[in-house]
């Protein structure tokens, strides 16, 4: 699915409760007799300190002494990604990326398999080679975003917000100048002034998932979890295929003890082309008249109209989409197979002679969604492909309720049970 990659210039999650990529140019010397303990105790205070660059050694000298340590590994990363950033030449700057990229797949490897991780395996290359950050095209906001990141990265925070601050006055539109300066408050204990920030940055750009996440942490901290949750579900409606996304909700989920789940619903049919060039409509599931699943026909003859066409394109298809010349499953297709499932279905129940005496629990659920007008959002988020999530945004626009609505009704009560 489209998604967009992970900024590795400054990381922050607030499904961890806000870890951070802070780049320092320290070097640390190690005592050859110091112990294992007392080496992660120096690691802990280095990533506590925010000296993940200083931190490196360390974690190299830790997973060589326990390479089996998913911990060990995971910070190991992180530092790597830190050292990167200070370096200049970008063929050895992708050699330590690739380096991360490693300690972070062994860190998976090992058990440590959260979105986060997940997530910047997924980002990272295999070869290391990223494009640098442009914060803004006005080169002086750009210039300050940097001196800002580097004051934070030492601790000198109140120098950052300066520069955050300038930035933005500069590009009124610097999404990440607003973040920032609400971590720089969030990170001093300031919350109240960390949540005038944030959303100073969700009304620069209300369809990016970041600022909602972020700040969650503040009232995470604060043990304020009903709050946090509405803060996790607006970053997850507006890129529910973002692993930093989902690992939000789940973070919340896993604090709450509250379990996440999509309503089980599995479609058994299949459209494929027999040999002779005709549709072929398969039934996984078979057709039983009893539990209502032949009306699983109906969602295949209804996809089968939306993907045959004299010139590779049908009817429907191109007067949902005249802007688009080559063919791909979409929202409007799947709503429409999905519908006339449900329509199939009701018009054989409501037959006084109905055949349908023990309808499966995932038609009933179907039906459930449906009814409550919830179908649409329950595909974007629960059943997407690549086609499906280009309609995402459009969606978006306009719906957000419904799939806000969807989101607290289903999802955060494991599936609407």
């Amino acid at each position: 699915m489209n998604t967009r990659r992970l900024r590795l210039t400054r990381l922050s999650i607030a499904c961890l409760l806000s870890l951070l990529v802070f780049l320092v140019p320290i070097t640390t010397t190690l005592a050859q007799t110091e112990t294992l303990a007392e080496l992660k105790q120096k690691g802990e205070a280095l990533v506590a300190q925010n000296d993940l660059v200083g931190s490196v050694p360390i974690f190299e000298k830790l997973v060589l002494l326990e390479p089996k340590n998913a911990e060990f590994q995971y910070h190991l990363g992180f530092g790597l990604l830190a050292q990167a950033r200070t370096i200049t030449d970008p063929p050895q700057r992708a050699k330590v990326r690739v380096r991360a990229r490693e300690a972070f797949v062994r860190a998976r490897d090992l058990g440590n398999s959260t979105q986060l991780v997940l997530a910047l395996i997924e980002s990272i290359p295999k070869n290391g080679e990223l494009s640098d950050v442009n914060f803004s095209n006005n080169t002086e906001a750009h210039e300050l975003m940097e001196k800002g990141e580097s004051a934070f990265a030492t601790g000198k925070m109140d120098q950052a917000m300066g520069f955050y601050q300038a930035a933005l006055a500069l590009d009124p539109k610097l999404y990440e100048a607003a973040l920032y300066t609400g971590d720089v408050n969030m990170h001093t204990g300031k919350f109240g002034d960390a949540e005038i920030w944030y959303q100073k940055a969700i009304a620069i750009d209300p369809n990016r998932e970041t600022a909602y996440r972020y700040s969650a942490t503040p009232l995470m901290k604060q043990g304020k979890f009903d709050a946090a949750r509405d803060r996790y579900i607006e970053a997850y409606i507006r890129e529910p295929y973002s692993r930093l996304a989902i690992g939000g909700l789940i973070q919340w989920g896993n604090a709450t003890k509250t379990q996440l789940a999509h309503p089980k619903i599995d479609i058994p049919a299949t459209i494929g082309t027999s040999a002779n060039g005709n549709t072929k409509i398969t039934l996984g599931g078979g057709d039983n008249d009893d539990d209502g699943s032949f009306a699983w026909f109906a969602y295949g003859m209804s996809r089968a109209v939306w993907q045959t066409g004299k010139d590779g394109l049908s009817d429907k298809f191109k007067t949902a989409f005249p802007n688009e010349k080559v063919y791909r499953h979409s929202l409007a297709e799947e709503v429409d197979a999905l519908k006339m499932t449900v329509t199939t279905l009701k018009a054989r129940m409501s037959d006084k002679n109905s055949p349908v005496k023990n309808l499966n629990p995932q038609l009933k659920k179907l039906i459930e969604i449906h009814d409550a007008g919830l179908l649409e959002a329950y595909i974007l988020i629960a059943k997407p492909d690549d086609g499906i999530a280009q309609d995402h945004a459009a969606y978006l626009k306009s719906n957000s309720e419904k799939l806000r609505r969807y989101v607290v009704e289903y999802v955060l009560t494991g599936g609407g049970k």
